[in-house]
């Protein structure tokens, strides 16, 4: 007879399944992807509509996230510090991970469709971006640029979702290389809890390859430019300055020097990577949304 799962067993396996695809990171690609929806003028979008991006948004992340640990579950059983994640600790079997895998992807790949034809002849691009970039590290140090095309594509995607007719993408362009940049950087600072490993392991980094020193410089440059990128963003949402009042323009160019900010603090406490990682750059992407709807704001949407 089939044991029936109690509530609190029910709930330890959520857990399970959102620690398995680290649903808080979910704080970095969320501001993104409503930035990019919000990037340029159209037609207030209908619930339904809505719902369908939002299922195709947690379709493709929970995908890639799932994909990520099952590439890396070889690799995270010999690391001390990710020898506890699910996969390589027995919480969760290959199989579950498989079905999760299949299921999210069945629910991205429906969400394209529903949303129209041309949504669907594109959605393989993500998904072979997220099963590329894990095993970059295996052969390239530029790895993290990786990460960053991934993370890339949420503005886009909630760009393409919003504007079918593709109209007016200079800002979620340059959303997208805002990102490009800005999870790039902050991959490398992620790396840096592994130096030890992945120089001992053959793995790849910008960190196992100059070492930590001068890989952090080489992540303070990319957010120095990600952090000027995001004036484009401003200056093309916005639109002409002449004839607004200073303290209607301002707000927006306000958000940037915010955003910039926070990105020198980051880099600033490097160190500690929870600070940084956590607590200084999961902000970073609410910024820049804030950003966007600032600049709507100025155009009265």
């Amino acid at each position: 007879m089939a044991t029936v799962p109690t509530p609190q067993a029910s709930v330890s396996r959520a857990r399970t399944y959102a620690s398995f695809v680290r649903l808080e990171h979910t704080l970095f690609s969320l501001p993104l992807l409503l930035a990019g929806v919000f990037s340029a003028r159209g037609p207030a979008l209908a619930l339904a509509r809505w719902g369908l991006i939002a299922i195709a948004a947690v379709g493709a992340r929970t995908s890639a996230m799932a994909l990520n640990r099952i590439v890396d579950r070889r690799l995270d059983a010999l690391n001390p510090r990710t020898a506890v994640r699910e996969l390589p600790s027995g919480r969760m079997s290959p199989r579950e991970a498989w079905v999760l895998l299949l299921v999210s992807a069945a629910a991205y790949l429906a969400a394209c469709a529903a949303l129209g034809r041309w949504y669907l002849l594109v959605a393989p691009v993500p998904l072979a971006v997220f099963a590329t970039y894990p095993y970059l590290k295996r052969f390239t140090p530029f790895c993290h640029f990786g990460v960053g095309l991934a993370l890339a594509l949420a503005p886009l995607a909630g760009f393409a979702a919003a504007h079918p007719a593709l109209e007016s993408p200079g800002p979620a362009l340059w959303l997208a290389a805002f990102a490009f940049v800005w999870v790039a950087g902050f991959d490398v600072i992620y790396a840096t809890l592994d130096e030890e490993f992945d120089r001992a392991n053959g793995v790849h980094s910008l960190v196992a390859w100059l070492g930590r020193t001068r890989a952090l410089r080489v992540s303070g440059l990319l957010h120095s430019i990600a952090g000027y990128l995001l004036i484009p963003v401003a200056v093309l949402i916005v639109g002409p300055l002449e004839g607004r009042p200073l303290w209607r323009v301002a707000p927006p160019f306000a958000l940037c020097v915010v955003a910039y900010a926070l990105l020198k603090l980051e880099q600033r406490w490097a160190e500690d990577v929870n600070l940084a990682f956590f607590k200084v750059n999961v902000w970073v992407g609410f910024v820049v949304l804030a950003i966007v709807l600032a600049g709507r704001a100025v155009q009265g949407f």
